[in-house]
């Protein structure tokens, strides 16, 4: 199987890789074009801020042919985000394959800190990215933006609001959590994406 991680100025791609060794799979790091398009998986993580990646992307027209890919892509954290249609992070606009819209953070009276970071649980899971995923499972987050529960939400988590722990549209995943540091869990997960 072909499974490539696509190279842009946002970080975590190490620990994708560590993390997919784990399970026996290895992966390609590619900004090139006719790789991505070539893989048989795609994987599009990201942590850093929206409007600096989406200009990374549209300067080398990777968000051109990340609408176009046909096979299944899993987007992490910011590529989750990013797959949204609209992120209040420098009223950035994205690539819009999801409906759903990235927000920032307020803080309210539960003394609840801004980014969240940390174990949360997952709840209301759907499609065959979480087959054999208990309800409630826990998981591992590291944002201060959050993409809105929406028509595309396959999960959900609660941290000062409800939102969507995880998205799909057609052959697009995207989770806000970080499978490659979910331990048994975010293992499953990433079994699961290679699977379909």
């Amino acid at each position: 199987m072909g499974l490539t991680i696509i190279k842009y100025n946002a970080g975590n791609i190490q620990s994708v890789l560590y993390a997919l060794e784990r399970i026996g799979v290895s992966a390609e790091v590619s900004d090139d074009p006719q790789q991505i398009i070539a893989a048989d998986k795609v994987i599009f993580p990201g942590v850093g801020e929206a409007s600096t990646a989406m200009n990374y992307l549209r300067d080398r027209k990777l968000d051109l042919l990340i609408r176009g890919l046909k096979q299944p892509v899993l987007g992490i954290c910011l590529g989750m985000q990013l797959l949204c249609s609209h992120s209040e992070e420098n009223d950035t606009d994205c690539l819009g394959i999801f409906a759903e819209r990235v927000k920032k953070f307020v803080p309210d009276q539960t003394a609840l800190k801004t980014p969240q970071i940390g174990w949360n649980t997952i709840c209301g899971l759907k499609t065959r990215l979480f087959d054999a995923v208990p309800e409630n499972s826990y998981c591992y987050f590291v944002h201060g933006y959050y993409a809105d529960l929406g028509m595309h939400t396959i999960a959900e988590t609660d941290y000062i609001k409800p939102y969507s722990a995880a998205l799909n549209r057609d052959n697009f995943y995207g989770v806000q959590f970080h499978p490659e540091k979910s331990a048994e869990t975010g293992s499953g997960i990433l079994k699961n994406f290679l699977s379909l």
